[in-house]
């Protein structure tokens, strides 16, 4: 149900998503599934061979994807001079041509070059090896200054549905990125349906405490206050204070946010990876992400222990970016 109205709004469109492990069992089930449902185009990259002896085995019909073998491919020049470009003397033929047979970097500057519409890779590469090539091909959007990643929590039932960020890029973002992170992730929150009420969280409300990382906290929203955004926001706030409404109306009377949160931004990776997985864990909830935000084109990543259902849910999401 959570995906409901991204598939309404990418059925039939023939939307091209590129899948940089073709081979995989789960990335392989997830196409013939999606093929089926007529919601993507998956662009399947590895050897052929292999993959369509694996789908046939399997029995997954793969017969409208797009298959790509990179180590004959005979467009492959013309995508090494495109990088070379790309990279401006970052980078030699040779490097480019070298790192174009990995096909996390074939698959991004595919994308890059229009020759599909997002890519989704991650069940057998990190998400560095994901991300690296994205920053230095496809590069930032206009305005972003940083990239960030937003997860949906979510009951079965949907009775419960929450954004958070971030849990698996940004390391220890600043003032201005927390800021920024603030507002990619509401942007993600409406794109599964939910109002964004923004938490800024810290472990003080409103100065209880004090410190650097509270500080941080307290500049992020100082920053989003200069923004003119379009989305009710408050910080810095406990998550008992953000979440529970008793508590938010004690320490923080009259937000609008305080004790209502549905969208939560942590302040480092730390606490947030730490957090969502306490969530995920203890509250079975479901977890969808990470969502990449702040890239100048749909790319997203997989966890290398991803199931089939999470190839699928992120080639939709992935899709529903590029519209």
């Amino acid at each position: 149900m959570l995906l409901d109205p991204m598939i309404k709004e990418i059925k039939g469109k023939k939307l091209k998503i590129v899948l940089t492990e073709g081979h995989d069992p789960r990335v392989l089930e997830a196409a013939s599934k999606l093929l089926a449902e007529d919601l993507v185009v998956p662009v399947l990259i590895g050897d052929v061979k292999v993959i369509e002896d694996l789908a046939k085995e399997k029995g997954w019909d793969i017969s409208g994807a797009e298959m790509i073998d990179v180590a004959t491919y005979d467009k492959f020049d013309e995508m090494v001079s495109t990088m070379v470009e790309l990279r401006k003397g970052k980078q030699t033929a040779e490097e480019c041509a070298k790192l174009l047979k990995q096909t996390n970097y074939f698959g991004t500057l595919m994308v890059k070059m229009g020759m599909a519409n997002g890519l989704v890779g991650g069940a057998t590469y990190s998400t560095a090896d994901t991300v690296r090539p994205a920053l230095q091909l496809v590069k930032t959007k206009p305005g972003s200054k940083s990239v960030s990643s937003g997860l949906v929590l979510y009951k079965d039932d949907e009775s419960e549905k929450y954004v958070c960020g971030d849990c698996a890029i940004a390391i220890d973002p600043t003032s201005d990125e927390l800021a920024e992170l603030g507002c990619e992730l509401a942007k993600t929150a409406r794109m599964f349906g939910i109002d964004p009420r923004v938490a800024f969280l810290s472990y003080s409300t409103k100065g209880s405490g004090k410190g650097d990382a509270v500080t941080k906290v307290v500049e992020a929203v100082k920053k989003v206050d200069e923004m003119n955004v379009d989305f009710e926001y408050d910080g810095e706030l406990q998550f008992d204070a953000a979440f529970v409404p008793e508590v938010g109306q004690l320490k923080s009377p009259g937000s609008k946010v305080a004790g209502h949160a549905n969208v939560f931004v942590f302040p480092e990776i730390q606490s947030g990876n730490i957090g969502y997985k306490m969530v995920q864990r203890l509250g079975k909830f479901n977890a969808l992400g990470p969502i990449l935000q702040g890239l100048n084109a749909p790319i997203n990543d997989l966890s290398r222990g991803c199931s089939t259902r999470d190839v699928y849910e992120m080639c939709i999401v992935t899709a529903a970016q590029s519209i």
